[in-house]
């Protein structure tokens, strides 16, 4: 007998069919002997139709009405999966994040998990009920509704499982686990049976949408065995954990992320002097604008070319500020380009393994990909390259690490 608690994201709810379907899924668990705490999102759609119908009244919302209007999502779901268990014969109960007390900070919006009171949830589990809890929402210490932002579904089951020292914290979606890269854009990608917590949030931070990066941060922190399972289909899923690969020769690469949602910003001359890179990424910190990948060039003329990269949606906002500042600094010209992509490589096999970043860039060099910026770490490396290369660039990876054959040899296609 174990203790589960179990997450369904929103397509796993999305209608009375799925729902019941989860119910048939839970109820599998209960009659092994297992105690289950479930954590549901909103049926999918339906945060985007609230979200609508508050601009439809209020250009921007009031942040606080905001979340009393989006937690009301979850608890369509919890009361609706409630009736579908009571209907097979279980004894079950819902609770939204504040009936939990799942107590956050008050940040609207983008709350924080703070602590979260037990009592009620062990005290249904030891009378054998099933315990249906809202995800993404909580209550701050007056009393108001707050919600975790996208995807706080997940560190909502993340931190029940914490809490209650759950055997697993089980996130069920629409994909049955976590691949080498999207399959979608590589046919042969493969599931991975098991992954660290480290190499999940590289690849969560650096494009992967499997797991929301806050969950796995969670559940690193408070040591979560985290499985991601298909609720369309039974399988084994994906173990993330502290455990490291213990096969005998770990493979150096585990997986390929990427993103398209980058802009690269250069300010060419500007003086070389101490303090320049302050003056300007100052500004942009300061306009909320969230910087990745950072490089500069020096040059004899006493110059240097400063780049860095943001998220697509800040292309505009970061440019209007390096215009405002171009003549205070001395620079010469500001250069953009919204048109790049971020590709990487992760995995906690590189720190034993050597000539990774050089097979990366002989295979990107083999299909004449241009490498425009270079960034690394102790498990990753990420190139910045022109978006329409993309693809051919992570399929040129995954052939190159050969991802696609199994620890055994064997192809898995």
């Amino acid at each position: 007998m174990a203790l589960l608690v179990q997450k369904y994201g929103g397509t796993s709810v999305g209608s009375v069919e799925r729902i019941e379907a989860v119910a048939d899924r839970v109820l599998k668990h209960k009659q092994q002997g297992d105690d289950i705490v479930v954590a549901v999102s909103a049926m999918s759609g339906e945060t985007n139709r609230l979200i609508e119908l508050a601009k439809s009244i209020q250009e921007t919302p009031d942040s606080r009405e905001m979340d009393v209007l989006l937690s009301t999502g979850e608890q369509v779901t919890i009361a609706l999966l409630s009736m579908a268990l009571m209907k097979r014969g279980l004894s079950a109960v819902s609770y939204t994040g504040s009936q939990i007390r799942i107590k956050t900070d008050s940040a609207h919006g983008k709350a924080r998990i703070e602590e979260i009171d037990t009592t009620r949830m062990r005290a249904d589990l030891d009378a054998g009920r099933v315990v249906v809890v809202a995800g993404f929402q909580g209550a701050d210490e007056q009393g108001n509704i707050t919600t975790l932002g996208r995807g706080g579904s997940d560190t909502t089951g993340v931190a029940l499982a914490a809490a209650l020292t759950a055997d697993e914290c089980q996130i069920y979606t629409d994909v049955d686990g976590v691949y080498t890269t999207d399959p979608r854009v590589v046919d042969t990608a493969r599931r991975l049976d098991k992954i660290t917590f480290e190499e999940m949030l590289e690849m969560a931070s650096l494009g992967s949408k499997v797991l929301q990066i806050r969950s796995v941060e969670f559940a690193g922190k408070y040591q979560v065995p985290l499985r991601v399972l298909s609720s369309f289909k039974d399988g084994e899923g994906t173990l993330i954990t502290t455990e490291e690969n213990d096969t005998m020769e770990q493979p150096a690469v585990s997986g390929i992320a990427f993103t398209r949602d980058e802009a690269k910003l250069t300010l060419k001359g500007v003086p070389d002097i101490p303090g320049v890179a302050s003056k300007i990424l100052g500004p942009i910190s300061d306009a909320n604008i969230e910087v990745d990948m950072i490089v500069q060039n020096v040059s004899a003329d006493g110059t240097t070319d400063f780049t860095f990269t943001v998220h697509r949606n800040d292309h505009d906002k970061a440019l209007g500020i390096l215009k405002s500042i171009e003549k205070e600094l001395g620079a010469r010209d500001t250069l953009t380009d919204a048109r790049i992509a971020k590709v990487s490589i992760v995995g906690v096999g590189m720190r034993s393994h050597a000539g990774v970043a050089s097979t990366m860039f002989k295979a990107l060099a083999e299909d004449a990909i241009n490498i425009q910026l270079i960034s690394t770490s102790e498990i990753k490396v990420s190139v910045i390259i022109d978006e329409k290369y993309m693809e051919l660039a992570v399929r040129a990876l995954h052939s190159a690490f050969k991802l696609n054959v199994s620890a055994s040899g064997v192809s898995e296609v």
